[in-house]
């Protein structure tokens, strides 16, 4: 993943945004994504904002093309767009609504991420923390709830397919242990 400054950021997600607002399904929807990405766009200083386009140019990250009537426009590249995609999970957490009633099912996260994509690797242990999932081992976690569609998302953004399985199982060994850290009655 690429390291990006504050300003940088905000360039790639407004251009994000703008593919949003390509997709938008109603008026009401395209007119929100729009004020939003006004109000980030004023908060952006002209040379830093100068400084950013040319370094994610460099990087192949937006790519210039010049209209036949002598102007520009800049597009996320593909990597660009992978990337903005991933900056805008790493700012938002997975949102989940706990169900009322455990199915009494168990879904287990286990990766094997090599050191070269560590930051995938804390960002998915991010995840899974604030998931409030259970640590089996460094690479193990439990949760009783069905988040394994939106932690399969995530992989598929960070192309670590082939580094995580995700397993629905219906015991564990140490099932007591990892029932009280859920369902112990709060006081």
């Amino acid at each position: 993943m690429h390291k990006f400054g504050s300003t940088q950021k905000k360039i790639m997600l407004i251009f994000l945004g703008g593919l949003a607002l390509g997709t938008s399904s109603s008026p009401r929807q395209y007119f929100r994504n729009l004020r939003l990405i006004r109000k980030e766009w004023k908060n952006i200083d002209q040379r830093t904002f100068n400084h950013s386009i040319a370094r994610l140019s460099e990087e192949k990250l937006l790519e210039e093309k010049i209209l036949p009537n002598g102007s520009f426009k800049l597009i996320l590249t593909k990597e660009g767009r992978r990337q903005a995609e991933i900056l805008s999970i790493l700012g938002s957490s997975i949102k989940f609504n706990k169900p009322k009633r455990w199915d009494k099912k168990w879904r287990i996260v286990v990766f094997d991420i090599p050191e070269k994509d560590r930051i995938f690797r804390n960002i998915l242990r991010g995840h899974l923390r604030d998931l409030e999932f259970y640590k089996l081992q460094n690479s193990v976690f439990v949760s009783p709830y069905p988040f394994e569609k939106s932690i399969l998302e995530l992989v598929e953004v960070y192309s670590a397919g082939k580094y995580v399985r995700v397993i629905v199982a219906t015991n564990i060994d140490n099932e007591k242990t990892i029932k009280n850290y859920f369902f112990r009655r709060k006081k």
